[in-house]
């Protein structure tokens, strides 16, 4: 008997049902004449510029499959820099002038709109009163629909930029460093004679997707859960993840059913969800989507967490995706696995058996480590967010100082090459497990470190040091760039060497001697021990490693002359649109924290002062009550009295907390404003925290009005 999914349909339909709400080649292919296909087909293979002369027609076949869906809007979909998504609903319908209507969607309207741009994020880019901006069709981003329970949309991913052409979104300086690091590394693949049949080289992605699921019944009364994202007071329960019997656990029957619409949907809009499983924490789960270019995987990792929040409380659930929600257990990740693959399939971070004489493989490495190295600030101001600074560095989050871990193989011939060259390549061979049943497991030829920012895990690398919140455009973006510096450094020292047309044997010759120079000078940046000991972050010290504990610090890498240099010469970023970022992550930064302040100053004199006073009271008429019956009061006494004086405590600290807040000016100094909040108002909010957690330790939970970690993480 076959298993029926929640729509109706059963599981092995479940290939038909992958992509149905897509524009997909498949469906172009059935829609499009020829020429135009072949057209557009170029254009999402190749990059090749789009051909506007083919708009007309690929926007009809577009509106009438829509429309054939339930389409009655349609929407330029883009990601603004704010962090989320923006999108705003056109109607296909217009008067034909005699009473009637048309449904018209023409090919202007799908390669571009102009959308109001005064209200988003510009960083100084624009004025409030210049108002146009334009959005671009990236034509490589699937076009899909989506649908709720009274419309179906169809959305089109774009660009969007200012009427000045600056990039006010995360999409466009992405998409431009994906064609920096194809331009170089097709050089880099022309010396090897590697390029036969390759006309571009993609950066690929596979994000895996950490976040929590409460009841919605608890978040209804966490006013910090809905303003902030994450708890602002709340005392760890007598257990939490100690046992580690939620990792990988059974998943309850109703977070199940929630993860299987959540897969369900995505698999409609074309996004290759592969796995689910519950995370560390108790209450944390995560959802990994396979490999796609970039771009792609972008927009999709947005779709994920649109789904994760949309459909939750049609479980009754709330998702928080927030890095840090539950203080003193595992926060949340977006690990960002990331390679390059040439368009006939080939990945270029494949080592192959004998690696050591991979010499192409090696040069891809080698120029990741440098590019690491030279911009080890940059990757940490890439992920530089408040939640995430409450992440980094502990519960399985890796520290803020960047370092990359290569496994035993990769590391043993990076140190052969370093001596000279290498001359054989570690193999792993099979685990004997003892059982006469149990089957000889393939051995890899080294380990995983969980505690590494940046891991090579096998045929990729996995930037562990993004928050859950985060867009993954901006990160991905920044390891395009500083890999095309690399690249370019790497083509241009062989190029000098050796030309453009050189022997095997000349080649060879010249690859170990770069190697060689790239890895001394270079090699500070491998580490592969435990990245959360002292130990390390005073060795990093020694190596000049740069260790940026908190955004504010982080932020400033992006005003360096290095990072300016890099993103200019491969054109992803000019200094202005660069500064703009700096500007709005740090104001951002700022607010997020003002915001949280604020609110923690509400719930303590609205909710915690009340319930300690009550207790208090309660505290008071025992001792009066015990003593008029005769009997020793003196261990309640003192019971009160140290309750009475932590409550004073609380209420000062609360004081202290608005005058901390009063005190930061309005300013258009982002720099300057976000380093007082960091320096005079998150450490009170710190000291707040820690009284209004020890003071519900001590209250009864008929006074404490929030709902506890206990019943938060545990009841599902």
């Amino acid at each position: 008997m076959l298993d029926t999914w929640e729509d109706g349909t059963h599981s092995d339909h479940l290939e038909a049902l992958f992509g149905a709400d897509v524009f997909s080649e498949r469906v172009m292919r059935q829609r499009l004449p020829k020429d135009v296909y072949a057209s557009v087909h170029k254009t999402i293979c190749e990059g090749e510029r789009l051909d506007p002369t083919i708009a007309d027609a690929v926007a009809t076949a577009m509106k009438d499959w829509a429309i054939e869906q339930g389409a009655t809007h349609y929407t330029h979909w883009f990601h603004p820099l704010t962090g989320g998504t923006a999108e705003k609903h056109d109607s296909f319908v217009s008067p034909d002038g005699s009473g009637g209507v048309l449904l018209e969607f023409s090919g202007e309207q799908l390669i571009s709109g102009e959308p109001d741009a005064s209200s988003f994020p510009s960083g100084g880019l624009r004025a409030t009163f210049e108002a146009r901006g334009y959005t671009a069709w990236d034509a490589t981003s699937p076009v899909f629909l989506h649908r709720d329970s009274t419309c179906v949309t169809l959305c089109i991913p774009t660009a969007f930029v200012s009427h000045t052409g600056e990039a006010l979104d995360k999409k466009t300086p992405l998409l431009r460093s994906m064609d920096a690091v194809s331009t170089q590394a097709l050089r880099i693949l022309t010396l090897f004679g590697s390029h036969k049949g390759v006309s571009r080289v993609n950066a690929t992605v596979g994000v895996e997707q950490e976040y929590f699921l409460i009841d919605e019944s608890f978040w209804a009364e966490r006013p910090d859960l809905q303003v902030t994202n994450r708890t602002l007071f709340g005392a760890k329960p007598p257990k939490d993840q100690e046992l580690s019997d939620h990792y990988w656990g059974s998943i309850p029957e109703r977070v199940l059913a929630y993860m299987n619409a959540v897969d369900l949907s995505l698999f409609r809009q074309g996004v290759p969800v592969k796995t689910r499983h519950n995370e560390v924490a108790p209450g944390q789960y995560e959802l990994a989507a396979t490999y796609e270019t970039a771009n792609v995987a972008t927009d999709h990792q947005m779709l994920v967490m649109e789904k994760l929040t949309r459909l939750a409380p049609q479980f009754g659930f709330r998702a928080l995706l927030h890095e840090k929600p539950f203080a003193g257990v595992n926060g949340s990740g977006k690990h960002d696995n990331w390679s390059l693959a040439t368009d006939t399939g080939v990945n270029l971070l494949n080592p192959q058996d004998e690696t050591h004489t991979n010499m192409q493989f090696l040069v891809f490495l080698c120029a990741v480590i440098r590019a690491v190295d030279l911009h080890a600030g940059l990757l940490r101001a890439c992920v530089a967010s408040l939640g995430n600074d409450q992440r980094l560095g502990g519960h399985e989050a890796p520290p803020a100082v960047i370092s990359i871990f290569l496994g035993d193989m990769l590391q043993d011939i990076i140190n052969q090459l370093e001596q000279g060259g290498a001359k054989s390549t570690m193999q792993g061979g099979e685990l004997n497990l003892g059982a006469r049943t149990l089957p000889q497991v393939p051995k890899h030829s080294g380990d995983r470190n969980r505690t590494s920012p940046f891991a090579y895990t096998g045929m990729k690398f996995e930037f562990r040091a993004v928050g859950s919140t985060a867009n993954v455009a901006w990160p991905n973006c920044v390891l395009n760039t500083i890999v095309s510096d690399s690249l370019e450094f790497m083509a241009d020292e062989l190029e000098k060497s050796v030309g453009t047309s050189p022997t095997e044997s000349e080649l060879e010759i010249a690859v170990r001697g770069l190697l060689q120079r790239v890895i001394k000078k270079h090699k500070r940046i491998l580490f592969d021990g435990d990245g959360y000991s002292q130990g390390w972050l005073d060795e990093a010290a020694k190596r000049g490693l740069p260790n940026l504990t908190n955004t504010v610090d982080a932020l400033r890498e992006l005003n360096n002359p290095t990072t300016i240099d890099v993103f200019s010469r491969f054109d992803v970023l000019t200094p202005g649109e660069l500064s703009a970022r700096a500007s709005i992550y740090l104001e951002q930064y700022g607010t997020q924290a003002l915001i949280e302040a604020q609110s923690m100053v509400s719930i303590a004199h609205r909710q915690l002062t009340p319930a300690t006073v009550r207790q208090q009271a309660e505290f008071a008429e025992t001792v009066v009550a015990t003593e008029k019956a005769g009997v020793s009061a003196d261990s309640l006494k003192q019971r009160l009295k140290e309750y009475s004086e932590l409550g004073t405590r609380f209420r000062d600290s609360a004081t202290a907390l608005e005058t901390a807040i009063s005190s930061i000016p309005a300013s258009d100094d982002h720099d300057a404003r976000a380093e007082r909040i960091r320096d005079t108002v998150l450490p009170v909010m710190v000291e707040l925290r820690s009284l209004g957690d020890n003071l519900e330790r001590g209250t009864s939970s008929d006074y404490w009005p929030l709902p506890s970690y206990r019943e938060m993480l545990f009841i599902k």
